[in-house]
């Protein structure tokens, strides 16, 4: 989702207000997931895959902020794109769970790789 889109904040807040609340609740809303619960979303061509070596919220963050050279970068890259055919039946057949996390129109997922992406959307034990 834009950041135009997104709700505004109390009046008088600064953008670095705005970013943080943006990062926070991406945080809270990311999650494990399996592939399969997505299925609708990539057969209507809503689901980015991030590359594992990118943080997943900051792409997102980068989105929402319609920071558009930077993600155009990663896109030129393959880094950002379109889940292929051939990963989301791979990721399907796998049972994977993969990270997700929504601004909208988009659904970006990044699979989930041992040792990488610990912690988003989990609570602190």
């Amino acid at each position: 989702m834009s950041s135009k889109n997104m709700e505004a904040g109390s009046g008088g807040e600064s953008p670095a207000n705005d970013d943080q609340d943006i990062r926070s609740r991406l945080v809270a809303e990311t999650s494990k997931i399996p592939w399969q619960e997505l299925q609708r979303f990539f057969a209507g061509g809503s689901v980015l895959y991030i590359d594992p070596e990118l943080d997943l919220i900051d792409v997102a963050c980068e989105i929402a902020a319609d920071h558009a050279e930077r993600v155009s970068a990663w896109t030129d890259e393959g880094r950002v794109a379109p889940v292929k055919d051939a990963q989301a039946l791979e990721w399907l057949e796998a049972n994977a769970l993969v990270w997700a996390t929504v601004i909208r129109p988009w659904v970006l997922v990044q699979p989930v790789l041992a040792g990488l992406n610990e912690g988003y959307g989990e609570n602190p034990s």
